[in-house]
């Protein structure tokens, strides 16, 4: 049997592997965008195809070097600013392959890397991020920990929602939630930390990404009490107005707004980095089961509690999209020993809204409407060995719905007999907005 070659079959192959192999030879990188922030640093590269790329550390000065492979255009670095304190330079250097680059980063100290490559996603193209980490980075301290007789300080971790390379919602005039989340908490932080007895920690304290789940975990290094998340609010459309309140929903959520949160919450994660959403069946077994063994415990209790005092104060200021807390699930709020709460201060899709969020009128208002929420809260709920306890203690506490002798005497450190006796209670039955007066733990 004769073997037929068709030439112009040949010819049309090669020159599809031909253009093929000079589109992925001609890889360039478009653009470099740097994220310092106090214990680490994410220099991103914007690049025109996926990339091919590996690494390596060198001592004696510290170097991370970078080779790119099939690159044949060479990027400005001469413009790069704001490298941050662990970076001291990025350079090019001679590279080992042809048809290559060889990026090296001079680094002030030894870090640890983590390098990955990202596929396109909403405005972005392909990306190659290099996350650097100090592992020896002094902790934030907070303002101040304990007064002269012994009684700490409430600390309230504050976390400005997004960040660095996710801008979050994007208003109509080209507002970044990451901006105005940010300009809102540091607002909050420094209100807090001129009020005896609370402390403030900023989660975020620049324009960096943190992933949604390290959040909570930065919030209880930091020993907190609390964790509120700050963010502003984006739907499909322009219609929605007004601000919510969030708490954790172990199911999805039943509103068309929530489940829009959620989402968002995701695209986050696609935009800030690989993120280590929780996939783990064990683990998501094992958190479910936890938070469902604690629906009447400290935390999902007082972050509810919480929550109505936020939307009770923020009503004063403010247009609110719901009256009452709402709930999704949300990996920020998936804290089973830190009270959580997620505020939306409004809805940046919406123009009115977008121009209220940008103005720091508006900004001090919505701060300090926290703040009064907050005091309120600790005021009749205060954590024990605190010097809230200490001023609070023993004054009286008004039943909210579904308290119980139980979980007050729990949440007071108080016995049952003693709560009983010292308001003269004959039963266990207690009613919305009755009054007790709370004994000496």
């Amino acid at each position: 049997m004769k073997l037929v070659i068709n030439k112009k079959w040949i010819f049309a192959a090669l020159f599809s592997v031909l253009i093929s192999f000079q589109s992925w030879a001609n890889n360039k990188i478009n653009g470099i965008r740097i994220w310092p922030s106090p214990e680490s640093t994410r220099v991103v590269f914007d690049l025109k195809d996926k990339p091919e790329y590996s690494y390596f550390f060198l001592e004696n000065p510290h170097r991370l070097v970078i080779d790119l492979r099939q690159f044949n255009h060479k990027y400005d670095l001469s413009k790069l600013s704001g490298l941050g304190d662990l970076i001291k330079r990025i350079r090019y250097s001679s590279p080992e392959y042809k048809n290559s680059l060889r990026i090296v980063l001079d680094l002030n100290k030894p870090l640890q890397a983590g390098l990955f490559a990202l596929a396109p996603v909403g405005n972005y193209g392909n990306r190659l991020v290099i996350d650097l980490t100090d592992s020896n980075a002094a902790a934030i301290t907070t303002k101040k920990q304990t007064d002269t007789s012994g009684n700490r300080d409430i600390i309230i971790a504050i976390d400005a929602g997004h960040g660095g390379e996710d801008p979050g919602s994007i208003g109509p005039s080209g507002l970044y939630e990451k901006i105005v989340t940010h300009q809102i908490s540091d607002k909050l932080v420094n209100l807090i930390n001129k009020e005896k007895g609370l402390s403030a920690v900023s989660i975020r304290s620049g324009d960096y990404y943190i992933d949604v789940n390290k959040r909570s975990v930065i919030a209880r290094q930091k020993k907190a009490d609390l964790l509120i998340s700050i963010h502003a609010d984006a739907f499909t459309n322009s219609q929605p107005r007004g601000g919510s309140v969030w708490v954790l929903s172990l199911r999805r959520a039943n509103t068309e707004i929530g489940r829009w949160l959620e989402q968002k919450e995701q695209h986050s994660e696609l935009l800030g980095g690989a993120g280590d959403i929780i996939k783990d069946t064990q683990n998501e077994k094992y958190l479910a089961q936890a938070l469902l063994d604690m629906s009447m415990d400290h935390s999902m209790s007082s972050s509810y509690l919480l929550s109505q005092e936020v939307v009770k104060q923020m009503s004063a200021v403010t247009r609110m999209h719901k009256s009452r807390p709402q709930a999704a699930s949300l990996g920020v709020l998936k804290s089973p020993d830190i009270p959580s709460i997620l505020i939306e201060t409004g809805f940046i899709s919406n123009p009115t809204e977008e121009r209220l969020l940008s103005q720091r009128e508006h900004q001090n208002k919505l701060a300090n409407a926290i703040l009064r929420a907050i005091k309120d809260f600790y005021r009749q709920h205060p954590p024990e060995g605190t010097l809230y306890a200490n001023l609070y203690r023993n004054k009286d506490h008004v039943v909210s719905r579904g308290e119980s002798l139980s979980v007050i005497a729990k949440r007071y450190s108080v016995s049952i007999t003693s709560l009983k006796q010292a308001n003269s209670l004959k039963s266990d039955v207690l009613h919305i907005g009755q009054t007790l007066k709370i004994p000496q733990s």
